[in-house]
């Protein structure tokens, strides 16, 4: 029995490959497949079923593809209507591989199709649980995902409690529990940062899991505190329900070197976003004007969905070298295809053109302190609510970069804002996109409010977070 989780830390998420006796399961798996079909090759096996345990919001998932190039069975849970063929397990169904057994457990809440994968192993013998959204590790799914005229959040949660308790809390202490995602993901409000666990441990440390809970108090601490979802969740839902373009001609579309010219011409024509992926650093000291900041380095991809309203937005890249490939694929695991191609030579050859660049002031904390105090500074703390209510700068201004495109009236462009995030990243983001829309008096707070804390500027007092 071959078991291995493949986790991205981009997406916060955990593919599974399963392997007995020279047949596979695949659960969950990501956009590009060819790793997943280079395993079961590897291993002289071949992949027989492909099994989602929901339609995902976060990610667009690989299981079209790997069908098509396969011929594997795609499995849903009861009730999951696709535009291509699957087949809808039913409750308590088992299917084989090899000489293991999996089990699929009808487990909505946090949607209706979710459906909980166990284990079995040659022996009988319950092994692990592929929880998907269901449990995670520290907490549960959001059940405010699947909405519809007739059915609430509330009726949501109290299915998951349904869910929890007759499905997963029934099994034995010692089953691997191996979820969908960890820390880092908005499928939850408190993921740990742990990828694999077990059911006794769960029951101890999970607060969704308490013995002693009532429903009514189940459904009142799930939805409690959870911020709105993502603007790019419902519409990768859709994709994993309706079928997307194939990965390779995505990749063949959007991984094209382009030489200034071209690239400016394309940009002019096409109305296309220029996103550069660099490091901060990089960007800090030149960019192309109005071009965006996301960079590779950091939780690029759902910075991506939550900031680009348009799925289908053309997209030309500024990339470091060798990483346009890269770029284009973590664009696709959330459903932007619409990569026209790459800057070839990056900046030095735009540069080289005679063409226009822009550059972002930053500062450091000690500097920042010092103007504070020598003057009245415009503070803006981009960093997300919790964050924000943990600890700040007594004078700051706040809004949660998820949320800047809603936030543009709350400030000015007469007006020069020092801009700081937790390390550094989220206020380069939040400053380019101030400046592509007209914001120019923008300072940014290099190593964000940790550095900051370093300094005597006055604070609030520290609340931990888990109080809030």
């Amino acid at each position: 029995m071959i078991i291995e989780q493949i986790y991205t830390n981009c997406l916060a998420q955990g593919a599974y490959y399963i392997e007995s006796q020279g047949e596979v399961a695949i659960i969950d798996p990501l956009r590009e497949t060819q790793p997943y079909i280079d395993k079961a090759n590897k291993n002289k096996a071949k992949i027989k079923y492909i099994f989602e345990t929901h339609f995902h919001a976060d990610f667009v998932s690989g299981h079209v593809d790997l069908a098509k190039k396969t011929g594997a069975t795609i499995v849903y849970g009861p009730g999951a209507e696709t535009s291509y063929d699957i087949y809808s397990a039913s409750d308590n169904e088992e299917f084989k591989i090899g000489n293991l057994t999996i089990k699929a457990l009808h487990t909505p809440g946090h949607t209706l199709e979710s459906t909980t994968y166990l284990l079995i192993d040659e022996n009988g013998k319950d092994h692990a649980i592929f929880s998907g959204d269901t449990l995670f590790l520290g907490d549960v799914g959001r059940p405010d995902l699947a909405i519809k005229s007739d059915l609430t959040k509330e009726d949501l949660a109290k299915m998951l409690f349904e869910s929890l308790r007759t499905k997963i809390m029934t099994l034995a202490d010692d089953v691997i529990v191996y979820p969908a995602h960890g820390a880092g993901s908005a499928c939850g409000k408190n993921l740990s940062k742990e990828t694999v666990g077990t059911i006794g441990d769960q029951k101890k440390t999970n607060y969704a899991l308490r013995a002693d809970m009532s429903k009514d108090e189940f459904v009142k601490e799930v939805l409690d505190g959870i911020a709105p979802p993502p603007q790019y969740f419902a519409k990768n839902a859709m994709l994993n329900k309706m079928g997307y373009d194939n990965f390779e001609t995505v990749l063949e579309t959007g991984d094209i070197p382009l030489s200034p010219e071209d690239f400016e011409a394309m940009a002019n024509s096409e109305d296309a976003l220029v996103l550069d992926v660099r490091p901060q650093s990089d960007y800090i000291k030149g960019h192309i004007p109005n071009s965006i900041f996301i960079g590779l380095n950091g939780g690029f991809a759902p910075w991506v969905g939550a900031l680009i309203t348009d799925i289908k937005q053309p997209i030309l890249l500024v990339v470091p070298e060798g990483k346009s490939k890269e770029a284009v694929t973590r664009l696709s695991r959330v459903g932007y295809d619409n990569t026209l191609g790459y800057l070839k030579g990056g900046i030095d050859a735009w540069i080289s053109a005679g063409k226009e660049i822009d550059t972002l002031e930053s500062i450091s904390a000690e500097t920042f302190a010092n103007r504070v105090e020598n003057g009245n500074v415009n503070i803006l703390d981009v960093r997300k609510d919790g964050e924000y209510a943990s600890m700040h700068l007594e004078d700051a201004q706040h809004f949660a970069l998820d949320y800047i495109n809603e936030n543009m009236n709350a400030i000015s462009k007469d007006k020069t804002y020092h801009i700081h995030c937790a390390g550094g990243y989220r206020s380069v983001i939040a400053a380019s996109i101030l400046k592509a829309r007209g914001f120019h008096n923008l300072v940014d707070i290099a190593g964000g409010f940790g550095a900051i804390k370093k300094t005597d500027l006055p604070m609030t007092d520290f609340v931990c977070p888990t109080t809030l």
